[in-house]
């Protein structure tokens, strides 16, 4: 669960540092720039102890489907609350597509 949490966290922080800026069209491109260097300093800080925490429990291909995951869900999220977009039926399909993936991924 900790790596989970810790997968979570930094993506939330990643979004932000992607994207977050977005919603401040006016700011110059190099203020931009440097503060997503700065957010995205925090995002790695959590995303390498959750992969070294990870593995073992997990394989590499494991996590990285998990962080896809976690990605779009918390993405999805931002889109909505951050950027006031709306989520659209055919999201829903491609999200559920998405965990049919995961599945075959974790089976046995």
């Amino acid at each position: 669960m900790l790596t989970i949490s810790l997968l979570i966290c930094s993506n939330v922080f990643m979004t932000f540092a992607w994207y977050g800026h977005l919603k401040y069209p006016g700011w110059p491109l190099w203020q931009a720039i440097v503060v997503s260097w700065g957010i995205a300093f925090v995002e790695y800080c959590l995303a390498v102890p959750a992969n070294r925490y990870g593995y073992g429990t997990f394989t590499g291909v494991q996590l990285k489907t998990i962080q896809e995951i976690v990605t779009l869900v918390v993405f999805a999220l931002f889109a909505i609350f951050w950027l006031g977009e709306s989520v659209k039926w055919n999201h829903f399909v491609a999200f559920g597509c998405l965990v049919g993936a995961a599945f075959f991924m974790f089976y046995d």
